[in-house]
């Protein structure tokens, strides 16, 4: 049987409006299995040669990797940022139970 590879994606939103309107597609399109919302995070960032600092949501959401390109078009049609935050970690182990829902989840 081959091995499924899942990843974590960090996304961050404006607002938790925006976070929830990501969420809700990426879980009814089956791209994601769950998407958790930190509604408070206070990023600090360069843009455009300026120190800046935002009050932004982030979405943590849980997928396969070979589902992150499909991720990546669906929250850059729905996002209100130029250049949203999109970045996948790697889940390198963790409840066979817990992986075998996500497979299940997904599309």
């Amino acid at each position: 049987m081959e091995q499924k590879k899942f990843i974590v994606v960090f996304i961050t939103a404006k607002d938790p409006e925006e976070a929830q309107k990501i969420a809700q597609i990426l879980v009814k399109r089956r791209q994601a299995a769950c998407v958790n919302i930190v509604p408070e995070v206070n990023s600090h960032f360069w843009w455009k040669d300026k120190l800046e600092a935002s009050e932004e949501s982030l979405l943590i959401v849980k997928t396969k990797e070979s589902l992150l390109p499909e991720v990546i078009k669906s929250v850059k049609r729905l996002h209100g940022y130029r250049i949203p935050e999109i970045i996948a970690l790697p889940i390198v182990g963790g409840s066979r139970d817990y992986l075998e829902w996500i497979d299940s989840e997904t599309i």
